[in-house]
């Protein structure tokens, strides 16, 4: 029997968190993990409801990436944070449910600009619908996030607006590429704080600020979001080289494909310039992603790339981005908190074993 989304998550919170292991052994510590846990629910039973829409097409291609599944990593950033205040509020919840769904939201257009062909092991919405009902239904929900920030007052519409334009600006240097004479891995590294890093510090900020919580912890979760961000993009880049498509949602190497820049490729075009090997590989892997190729030597290309040199420096950066968000929770209380954060960012870099 295939496990339900909504138990994959809970398992999935589990391993991500420690919740259940001996980590939880104190009373406090497992009430701690049941409130997470009935947080989570209450996201979930939310997002189900925002995202019906009375219009058939609209109501279809809204929940459509919602019900394929997906970890709620941003919801669930919040609820921690938010025990650092009053717990999970009613406002709590509400943002986490806003983060999410300008996640969602997010994905649809990216899709579209990457033609990506899977996303959370089903075909993406414009090989269902086309790209303008992908485009527009991404838009529908960029609105309904907007509608339900905007019930939490001035504070949280900025708060979303901020992360908004980060997300655009995020996207548009990466259509663009890196300017004449800029790095481009550095270049790559601030896409990656603005695309990804921008809305889960979003996502532990909110449970910060609508949990009543001490002011003084906002810079730090936010640090950690934007690095852990940066992280788990990097793993992705790594995960995009499986052939796990029923782990990764995606078949081997489509960002390649698509031309998207990962690390592995960028510190590879690095190599390629002293490398003779790796500059080898290189033209191997630009024929192999032309059009007409032989899917066949692409996917062999893709082998190769994922047992270089390159590929484990990619998981070296991933860990040390891990390791810097871990070190900006230092000024946190000691306690399931500050663990449980801990632990996340472990079981971010951990992903691609």
């Amino acid at each position: 029997m295939t496990p339900t989304p909504s138990l994959t998550r809970r398992r999935t919170l589990g391993a991500t968190l420690g919740l259940g292991d001996a980590l939880f052994a104190s009373s406090e510590e497992k009430s701690f993990a049941r409130a997470i846990e009935a947080g989570l629910e209450r996201v979930e039973e939310g997002l189900a409801a925002q995202l019906a829409f009375a219009d058939d097409i609209a109501d279809a291609a809204g929940r459509y990436l919602i019900d394929a599944g997906g970890k709620r990593v941003r919801p669930v950033l919040a609820l921690l944070t938010a025990q650092l205040g009053d717990g999970i509020t009613d406002a709590v919840v509400t943002a986490a449910q806003a983060v999410e769904i300008t996640h969602v939201a997010s994905l649809y257009h990216d899709d579209v600009m990457d033609d990506a062909q899977l996303r959370r092991g089903v075909p993406t919405a414009q090989n269902v619908w086309g790209n303008s009902v992908a485009i527009l239904t991404g838009d529908l929900l960029f609105a309904r996030a907007s509608k339900l920030i905007a019930g939490l007052g001035e504070r949280a519409l900025t708060l979303q607006a901020d992360v908004f334009e980060r997300l655009c600006l995020g996207q548009l240097h990466e259509t663009v590429g890196p300017r004449p004479g800029e790095d481009p891995i550095a270049h790559y590294l601030q896409v990656l704080s603005d695309k990804t890093g921008s809305l889960i510090a979003c996502a532990a900020v909110v449970g910060v600020v609508f949990s009543n919580a001490d002011e003084a912890y906002r810079p730090a979760v936010e640090a950690f979001g934007e690095r852990i961000g940066v992280a788990f993009q990097l793993i992705d880049d790594v995960i995009d080289l499986s052939t796990q498509v029923e782990q990764t949602g995606k078949a081997a190497g489509t960002d390649l494909r698509a031309g998207v820049p990962t690390l592995p490729l960028l510190y590879l075009r690095r190599a390629a310039a002293t490398d003779a090997d790796a500059a080898a590989l290189l033209v191997r892997l630009e024929a192999a992603t032309a059009a007409e190729a032989d899917p066949a030597d692409f996917a062999g290309v893709v082998a190769e790339l994922r047992e270089h040199q390159v590929t484990r420096d990619t998981l070296a950066e991933a860990h040390r981005w891990s390791a810097e968000a871990v070190a900006a929770l230092a000024v946190l209380p000691e306690g399931p908190v500050k663990k449980s954060l801990t632990r996340f960012a472990q079981a971010i870099v951990e992903r691609s074993s």
